[in-house]
């Protein structure tokens, strides 16, 4: 695969841009029933993956993998994984002003309205422009067309990797997730053999499964219930599919059909972001 073109230096994600993007954007008449279905295709070159500058979003329905593979390849590249959930459910822990409010919406698989989704994301990009970072990996965001445009006006993003699986994988997938009530950490204990049929492969997952001193101490997201998660691809279907064609109109969108789990995925999509060899010439060059 051809080596990706270098972009230009993304412009500051500052708290009072992406402030003063969304009021513009609600105020707009532009909204998604008037945003045009057939956008002009735009042939952009996109910036080059070893750079620390990358600005990439992560798409796909929920429990696809989004926070698995972007975690990996924020590790992987030394940038931050930025995922809106995670700013979530910091906020219902916290016990803040907005956490019984934020706790009835998800728990009834609805989405977050824009305005609580960019004032946690507005706090978090302030707080890591102070640390210095560079660049970011988003998951879980944007999840709505206006969304989108709202971060074109305060971002250069790049890159737009669409997930993709089976919805009746996800669903099997969803219901095996567990998180630790300790270290917080995230598992799966379904596993997975699904037939290839009706011209759709085969797919096997194993579980993901907890060390010793975690397996006692495992709970089940209060949304993570079949009724819960059926709404949310219900809701992932009408609201955030038009996402993927806005970045598709814009050449940004690379589609990835994830074979099997990790083992299986992480090497295919480290190929298709013709990231594959960059390991190796990190270590030949050190």
């Amino acid at each position: 695969m051809a080596a990706l073109t270098r972009f230009t230096k993304p412009s500051s994600l500052s708290l009072s841009n992406i402030s003063r993007a969304f009021y513009f954007y609600s105020s707009s008449s532009a909204d998604v029933a008037h945003h045009n279905p057939h956008p002009q295709i735009h042939h952009l070159t996109r910036k080059d993956p070893k750079d620390r500058n990358v600005q990439w979003v992560f798409l796909g329905c929920p429990g696809v993998g989004k926070g698995t593979y972007a975690s990996r390849l924020s590790k992987f590249l030394g940038v931050p994984h930025i995922a809106t959930g995670d700013l979530v459910r910091e906020e219902l822990a916290s016990s803040g002003p907005m956490s019984h409010q934020l706790a009835e919406i998800v728990n009834q698989g609805k989405l977050v309205s824009d305005e609580i989704i960019f004032n946690l994301l507005s706090k978090r990009l302030e707080a890591g422009e102070a640390k210095g970072e560079s660049g970011f990996i988003l998951d879980g965001f944007p999840r709505t067309v206006k969304q989108a445009e709202i971060l074109e006006g305060v971002a250069d993003i790049d890159l737009v990797v669409n997930l993709k699986l089976r919805e009746d994988v996800l669903l099997e997938k969803c219901l095996g997730r567990r998180m630790c009530s300790q270290c917080g950490g995230n598992f799966n204990v379904a596993s997975i053999n699904v037939k290839g049929e009706n011209g759709n492969p085969a797919i096997s997952m194993a579980p993901l499964l907890p060390p010793s001193h975690c397996m006692s101490k495992l709970i089940t997201r209060a949304d993570d219930t079949e009724e819960v998660v059926k709404a949310r691809l219900r809701v992932y279907n009408e609201k955030s599919r038009p996402v993927e064609d806005f970045y598709r109109g814009q050449g940004k969108l690379l589609e990835f059909d994830l074979p099997g789990g990790i083992p299986e995925s992480w090497p295919k999509l480290l190929e298709a972001l013709n990231l594959d060899d960059y390991e190796e010439k990190q270590s030949a060059a050190a």
